[in-house]
C-alpha cells in the first residue's frame, strides 16, 4: 500500500462507481456460477472421499456467497502455503478489516478470487481444479464463427509473410497490418466472462467478426499503436539479434486465440524473435488465462472436428447437433495447431506464469516487491498488457482526472522505468486516463453514458477502448 498512488481508489461503497453494482450484483452471480460448477463436478465423482471433500468445498463457497450478500467483514485468507497469503492479510489489516460492500474495489475483487482458490488449494483431492475451465472452453466453442474467420485469414497472412521474406515491402501496408492485428487483439476481450454473465450464443457472435471490428474502430478513444509499431520496427531495422515481446494475458478462450494470432504475426513479420506469454498462476477473474488454458486451446485445434462437431452438454440438453466443419475449415485450424505448437517447441513462444499477477495490489508495487520480474521485463522490447484488469492495476484503479497522461498514471512503471508498455484495454471500469479535455464530459452525455449522475457509465460497458503507450527509457 505504501507504494501506491495517493489518488483515492474506487470503492464498493461509492454509488457512482461500477464497484457498487459489482459487489451487490456481479459477485453473487459469479459465486453462484462457481458453486454450480463445483456441484456438477462433485455429483459426477465416483470416489467417495473426493466427493465428500468436494461437498465441503461447495458448503464453503455457499458461506462465501452469504458473506458477500450480507456485507460481512472480510476475514483473513487461510494459509495454503503461498507467500501471497501474508500480503493479502497484511493489507486487509491496514484497510481496517473492512466489509465486502465498503472497501477498495480492486483489492476486494482480487481477495474474492483468492478466497475462492483457497477452498480448492487447501483440499487433498481438488488442488489445481479450475472451477472456470468448463465456462472458458464453452465460450471458445461459442466463438466458432470468429475463430474460423480468423483462422483462414491468419493462414493466408503467415504464408504471405513467409513468401515475402527478404523482399522489400510497402512500409505503409506493413504498418496498417500491425494496426489491424492489434485491433483484433484489443476487441478480443469483448468476451470477458466476468462481465458478460447473461449473453446468449447469438450475442457473443455479434461481438466478434470483422464487421464488428470495423464498426468499433471509431470507439478507440486513445490510439498509441503507431508509437508501439515504430519502436518494434526500429529494433528490427537495427538488426538486434534477440527482440522479445511480452504479453501479459487477460482472458482465455477467444481472446487467448487472438493473442496467439498476434504472437504468431509478430514472429512471422520479424517484429519479434521471441514472444513470452504471462498467464495467471491460479483461476482468476472467471476467464483469465492459466497455463492449462493454453494446452486446452491447442488440444481443441489439434482435433478441430472432434472439438466443434461433438455435441456439448448444452447441445445434448437442447437436442442440437453442431454443424460439421468443411475440409478447408478443419485444415485451417489444424494449420494453427501446427504453427503454434512448432513455435512453442522451438522456444519462440513461451509461457511464464508469476504469482505477482494475482497479488492484491497495483502494478505500482512491481519495482519494490518483485524486482526479478521487473528486471526480466526490462529485457523486452515491448510489454503488452491486455484487458481491463491489467489497466486498472497499471493505473492503481484510482480516480485520476481523465486528462491525466497515461505515463503519469502508471507511476514507477512510466518513463525511466526501463519497461516499454502498451496497454490494450476495452473500458469496463471507472478509471480512464489520457483523454482530451472535455472528452469525458462529452461521453457522459451519450446514451447510457451517465449524464449528470456523477457516474462514468460510458466506461463500464466495453463499448469504448483505449490503447496507451509508455516509453520507459
Amino acid at each position: 500500500m505504501e507504494y501506491d498512488t495517493k489518488i483515492p481508489r474506487y470503492s464498493t461503497a461509492d454509488k457512482t462507481s461500477f464497484g457498487f453494482p459489482t459487489g451487490r450484483e456481479r459477485w453473487p452471480i459469479i459465486i453462484t456460477g462457481v458453486i454450480d460448477d463445483a456441484y456438477r463436478s462433485v455429483s459426477q465423482c465416483d470416489d467417495t472421499e473426493k466427493r465428500d471433500e468436494g461437498k465441503k468445498i461447495v458448503e464453503e463457497l455457499a458461506r462465501l456467497k452469504y458473506e458477500v450478500e450480507h456485507d460481512r467483514p472480510l476475514v483473513p485468507i487461510r494459509d495454503d502455503g503461498y507467500p501471497d497469503v501474508a500480503l493479502y492479510n497484511k493489507e486487509l489489516e491496514q484497510l481496517g478489516n473492512p466489509s465486502w460492500l465498503n472497501v477498495q474495489w480492486l483489492f476486494c475483487e482480487c481477495y474474492l478470487f483468492r478466497r475462492i482458490n483457497t477452498s480448492f488449494s487447501l483440499s487433498t483431492y481438488w488442488k489445481g481444479y479450475d472451477v472456470f475451465a468448463r465456462q472458458k472452453i464453452k465460450t471458445f466453442r461459442s466463438s466458432r464463427p470468429a475463430v474460423l474467420e480468423l483462422a483462414g485469414r491468419y493462414k493466408d497472412l503467415v504464408q504471405k509473410l513467409e513468401n515475402n521474406k527478404g523482399q522489400a515491402t510497402d512500409e505503409e501496408s506493413d504498418r496498417l497490418l500491425f494496426m489491424e492485428v492489434c485491433e483484433i487483439c484489443l476487441w478480443g476481450n469483448a468476451t470477458d466472462l466476468s462481465l458478460l454473465t447473461s449473453l446468449s450464443y447469438e450475442d457473443i457472435q455479434k461481438l466478434q467478426g470483422s464487421e464488428a471490428r470495423k464498426a468499433s474502430e471509431k470507439n478507440i478513444l486513445v490510439n498509441d499503436l503507431p508509437a508501439a509499431y515504430d519502436l518494434l520496427l526500429k529494433a528490427k531495422k537495427e538488426g538486434k539479434k534477440e527482440r522479445r515481446v511480452d504479453i501479459v494475458l487477460d482472458n482465455a478462450g477467444f481472446e487467448l486465440y487472438v493473442d496467439l494470432i498476434l504472437a504468431g504475426y509478430l514472429l512471422s513479420a520479424g517484429l519479434a524473435t521471441v514472444v513470452v506469454l504471462h498467464p495467471k498462476s491460479m483461476p482468476w477473474f472467471v476467464s483469465d488465462v492459466v497455463p492449462g488454458d493454453f494446452a486446452a486451446l491447442l488440444n481443441a485445434l489439434a482435433n478441430p472436428r472432434h472439438f466443434y462437431e461433438t455435441p456439448s452438454e448444452d447441445d445434448h440438453l437442447q437436442d442440437k447437433i453442431p454443424a460439421p466443419l468443411s475440409d478447408a475449415e478443419a485444415d485451417q485450424l489444424s494449420y494453427l495447431f501446427q504453427e503454434w505448437s512448432r513455435l512453442h517447441s522451438e522456444g519462440q513462444l513461451m509461457l511464464r506464469p508469476n504469482r505477482f499477477w494475482t497479488h492484491p495490489g497495483s502494478y505500482w508495487r512491481l519495482p519494490h516487491v518483485e524486482k526479478e520480474l521487473l528486471e526480466d521485463l526490462k529485457t523486452s522490447e515491448l510489454v503488452v498488457f491486455k484487458g481491463d484488469l491489467n489497466y486498472r492495476k497499471l493505473t492503481g484503479d484510482a480516480s485520476w482526472d481523465p486528462t491525466t497522461p497515461f505515463t503519469e498514471a502508471i507511476g514507477p512503471l512510466g518513463p525511466g522505468s526501463g519497461v516499454n508498455i502498451l496497454a490494450l484495454r476495452t473500458c469496463k471500469a471507472d478509471v480512464v486516463v489520457g483523454l482530451k479535455p472535455g472528452q469525458d464530459e462529452e461521453l457522459r452525455q451519450t446514451e447510457g453514458g451517465g449524464g449528470d449522475s456523477g457516474a462514468r457509465k460510458w466506461a463500464w460497458s466495453g463499448k469504448w477502448a483505449v490503447v496507451s503507450f509508455s516509453n520507459g527509457q
